[in-house]
């Protein structure tokens, strides 16, 4: 894990509390540990405060660190939700919002109104909120590269954060779509004012150890499918920008508090093909039905609509290889990335030891 943090004072007993919205979530739950770690009074919302095992893993961690925890309910739909949540706060985590890419049946109603009213009306309480001085967004890299075929029309092959994503739509890979949309509405309102500012995170795909039994997340549901044997028959030529999310928080935490910290961030340790992701597993975990071997791209045009994923989106995405620019952030943030390897045997060896995966 990055050192990155250490360059963060340990909150004093004066300091403000400090806002992650959708403080539940899988990457959240890391960055409310970080903070609790760090010191700080931590808010989180969740949808429903009353299904508390949702948030159990926090409260637990609460009790074993110096910081303390606090949960409020927010719907991000709803205006002024994040109200009593943001009150007295000095900085704001936004990490909340849909992701989903497959089985998705309204991308408006699912996918882009809640990630993009939800960014509203988090950004309308900020500016209704005297104490924040700094929001930290959770975007994505979808919001800088929609497709892989995006690369031929970049110099030298390479993303880097001066890119946004043109080639996702509300009918074509809605979830890229909405976290575009919603970045880009962010920085309207962030421009807007100058009292508080603002800091972009543009991650990966994020793997890495839960803090929680969660499923409910894309990145697990990828891990426990690998394991169980869903793609045993094979992995498509695509790639991948895969990023640690012990690392993604970091990158968060540093981005509230190093004062020099400014705009957007690529943070993803290196993009690498499927079959790499399954080579590195089957070296610490060969007794599982790990991929072996890569399918050809005409076999995936006929299956991977069987997955929810289109035939559009299999030309532009598949055995077209592309490169990103993670300088920046480190630079900016400090950040040291995790091994791949490592973020991927200690991924699966958490979904073992919490039974997601049976042992073998």
């Amino acid at each position: 894990m990055s050192d990155t943090i250490h360059i963060v004072m340990k909150a004093n007993k004066n300091q403000s509390p400090v806002l992650v919205t959708g403080g539940s979530g899988y990457l959240a739950s890391h960055i409310t540990a970080r903070l609790l770690e760090l010191g700080y009074t931590v808010h989180i919302t969740v949808r429903d405060p009353e299904k508390r095992e949702t948030y159990a893993h926090l409260e637990d961690l609460s009790r074993a660190l110096p910081g303390k925890l606090r949960v409020f309910a927010a719907d991000m739909l709803t205006h002024d939700a994040f109200a009593a949540a943001m009150e007295g706060c000095s900085h704001v985590f936004h990490t909340a919002s849909p992701f989903r890419i497959t089985g998705i049946r309204d991308a408006r109603a699912e996918l882009v109104d809640p990630a993009v009213e939800g960014t509203r009306n988090v950004l309308n309480t900020v500016n209704n909120t005297a104490s924040v001085k700094r929001v930290v967004l959770t975007s994505s890299v979808v919001a800088i590269m929609g497709d892989a075929a995006d690369v031929k029309y970049l110099d030298g092959g390479v993303f880097t954060e001066a890119q946004w994503n043109t080639s996702s739509t509300l009918s074509y890979q809605p979830y890229a779509y909405s976290k575009t949309m919603a970045e880009k509405t962010a920085w309207e309102m962030a421009n807007a004012q100058k009292r508080w500012s603002m800091v972009v995170m543009n991650p990966g795909f994020i793997l890495g150890p839960s803090l929680s039994k969660r499923t409910s997340s894309t990145s697990i549901d990828f891990m426990l499918s690998m394991g169980k044997g869903t793609y045993k028959t094979g992995v498509p030529a695509m790639h991948v920008a895969i990023v640690d999310v012990r690392d993604v928080a970091e990158a968060h935490v540093a981005g509230a508090f190093r004062e020099t910290a400014s705009g957007r961030h690529i943070i993803a340790r290196e993009v690498v093909s499927f079959s790499d992701l399954a080579g590195m597993l089957r070296k610490e975990f060969p007794q599982y039905p790990l991929p072996s071997r890569q399918i050809p791209k005409w076999l995936f045009m006929i299956m991977g609509p069987l997955f929810g994923l289109g035939r559009k989106y299999i030309r532009r995405n598949t055995g077209i290889p592309f490169r990103v620019d993670n300088t920046y952030g480190i630079r900016d943030l400090g950040i040291e990335y995790t091994p791949a390897e490592k973020t991927l045997t200690d991924h699966f060896r958490q979904l073992i030891d919490d039974g997601l995966l049976p042992a073998r």
